[in-house]
C-alpha cells in the first residue's frame, strides 16, 4: 500500500529533507513563522496539553546572547541563521488545560497538581510538539537544524525561566552553500518494527 501524500510531498518533510548547517542571509518572516505555527498547533499532545513555547531570536543582541551559550561547533551555525528558536517546555501549561481541555477542565488538578509530574508530561509532549515543528518548517520550504549542544542552564536563565526547559535550539532558514552533511545510515524497517 501506498501513502496517500504525494512522492513529492513525502520527500520535502522526509527523504530529501536534512538538517541544515548552513543558510543563506535570505530572511524569515514572521508570516512564515505564524503559518508554520497555525499548522503544527493541531498535531496531538495528551490532555491536548500543548506545553511547547517558541522564543524566536531576531536581533544581533539577542544572537549575540544565544551564540555564547552554543557548543563550539554550533556557534557559527547561530551566529548565521536568519532566524534562530529556542524550543522550550512550560511546566506549567497545566493553567491552560481549562481552555485546552474545555470537556474536562479538572485535569489540571487531577492530574497535574504536582510539578514533577507536569515537569514530565511537559518535556514528552513538547519534544513531540518540537518534531511537529521541525516538519512544519520544511513544510514551508525551509530548512531546520535542530541541536542540542548547548548550556541549558545559560540559556534558561537568559531567554526563559524557572518554568520553562530548553528543549533544542533550531536554526531555520534557506539552506546556504554545502549545507548538507552526507546523509547517516538509518535502521531497516524489521531492525524497528516487531510483531507480537
Amino acid at each position: 500500500m501506498s501513502l496517500v501524500l504525494d512522492a513529492a510531498a513525502q520527500d520535502l518533510l522526509f527523504r530529501e529533507a536534512r538538517t541544515a548547517n548552513t543558510f543563506t542571509d535570505e530572511p524569515v518572516t514572521d508570516e512564515q513563522v505564524q503559518a508554520i505555527y497555525d499548522l503544527v498547533k493541531f498535531g496531538p499532545t495528551a490532555f491536548n496539553q500543548s506545553p511547547l513555547r517558541v522564543v524566536l531570536v531576531r536581533s544581533a543582541e539577542g544572537r549575540e546572547r544565544l551564540v555564547q551559550h552554543m557548543a563550539e561547533g554550533n556557534r557559527p551555525k547561530t551566529a548565521t541563521a536568519p532566524l534562530v528558536a529556542i524550543l522550550a517546555a512550560d511546566n506549567e501549561f497545566h493553567e491552560e488545560l481549562p481552555a485546552l481541555l474545555p470537556h474536562f477542565p479538572q485535569a489540571k488538578d487531577v492530574f497535574f497538581s504536582e510539578r514533577p509530574v507536569r515537569e514530565s508530561a511537559a518535556g514528552l509532549n513538547a519534544a513531540l510538539q518540537a518534531a511537529y515543528f521541525i516538519i512544519g518548517v520544511r513544510a514551508a520550504g525551509l530548512a531546520a537544524g535542530p541541536m542540542t549542544g548547548y548550556d541549558a542552564a545559560g540559556i534558561q536563565k537568559e531567554f526563559l525561566d524557572d518554568d520553562h526547559t530548553p528543549l533544542m535550539v533550531v536554526n531555520i532558514g534557506k539552506p546556504g552553500e554545502d549545507a548538507w552533511f552526507p546523509r547517516s545510515p538509518r535502521l531497516s524497517y524489521d531492525e524497528v518494527v516487531k510483531t507480537v
